[in-house]
């Protein structure tokens, strides 16, 4: 028996009705996507007043770990700037730093933010901790020259969308476990949060086509999880496993009621708010998953990211000067 679902938004599903599906995530079908060429960055770049700096931090088994860090050209270093630490989208096995960059883009725009994308190891050729080791890494190099890259260290927010937000929700509980580094908010953007799989909405959208179905879901998790023992998956790899969602930094959660993820990122804003925790949690009536990276120009992408630019302009006063 097929199972009922939300109904898609009407324009969303007129811009999507030609949109080419994967009809399922193989090995050799990710073969055949990592060889497409990725998105270029410089078109991006190319009418906005950026500088770009290109390094590598050492994982923590010795590993190169690519960062580019993005800032506003021609700013007065005498303000310290907020920092929007970007983790990439892409089931855990796809994408790169690059990858959905023009969201946090804008906010380097708007907020003078510097941006700062890390590049984390992929699975299956990385798995258990090692992605959101990578990203962790990343993060407290950024934290450790914030007066290098002219960063407000108070006003770091980690953020990022489907596998990004998984692995943002990963490093912020891993920093605060950790006491290192400060982190001001966490932004998660359709995050894939629970290795099991078995919400009412990863059934929904489990043998149907879509952008990302649960067996895609599984494939990815797979990937991740390799040969570790159900009993010893980590919470910073799988965060809704986290018993305790107490002391986090405030939270912005967003999903579209028409996908894979919707019930995950619901369930982990309630159990923030069930410890006194800060949470916002919006759920985009007949947004499939990353409608608003792929159709930007569509009433509810546009009104999805505005409101994530307005809880980022309370989060992120531009008169704040360190």
């Amino acid at each position: 028996m097929t199972m009922a679902r939300p109904a898609l938004d009407p324009e969303l599903r007129e811009l999507s009705a030609d949109m080419p599906l994967i009809p399922r995530l193989t090995p050799e079908v990710l073969t055949q996507l990592r060889q497409l060429p990725p998105a270029p960055i410089e078109p991006l770049l190319e009418h906005r007043q950026v500088h770009r700096r290109e390094i590598t931090v050492p994982a923590k088994d010795g590993a190169p770990i690519p960062l580019s860090v993005l800032s506003p050209a021609n700013t007065d270093r005498t303000t310290a700037a907020p920092c929007i630490y970007w983790i990439h989208g892409g089931g855990m096995v796809m994408g790169d730093r690059f990858s959905q960059i023009d969201i946090p883009l804008e906010w380097l725009h708007q907020f003078g933010a510097v941006v700062a994308s890390v590049d984390y190891r992929l699975a299956p050729e990385a798995t258990g901790t090692v992605l959101v080791d990578d990203c962790y890494r990343g993060l407290l190099w950024v934290a450790e020259h914030a007066a290098e890259l002219g960063i407000d260290p108070a006003r770091i927010v980690v953020a990022g969308a489907s596998a990004g937000g998984g692995l943002t929700a990963g490093v912020t509980l891993m920093a605060r476990d950790l006491g290192n580094p400060q982190i001001a908010a966490q932004m998660l953007i359709c995050p894939m949060l629970d290795h099991r799989n078995t919400t009412t909405s990863s059934r929904q959208y489990s043998g149907v086509p879509g952008v990302w179905t649960g067996e895609m879901n599984a494939f990815g998790w797979n990937s991740v999880l390799g040969d570790l023992a159900e009993a010893v998956v980590s919470e910073y790899i799988s965060p809704a496993l986290a018993e305790d969602l107490s002391g986090l930094p405030t939270t912005y959660i967003d999903t579209g009621s028409a996908e894979v993820f919707r019930d995950e990122a619901t369930d982990y804003a309630t159990r923030i708010w069930a410890v006194g925790g800060q949470a916002e949690l919006h759920v985009w009536a007949g947004g499939f998953h990353g409608f608003d990276a792929l159709y930007p120009q569509a009433h509810i992408s546009i009104t999805s990211r505005r409101t994530r630019a307005d809880w980022l302009a309370r989060l992120l006063p531009l008169n704040c000067v360190a």
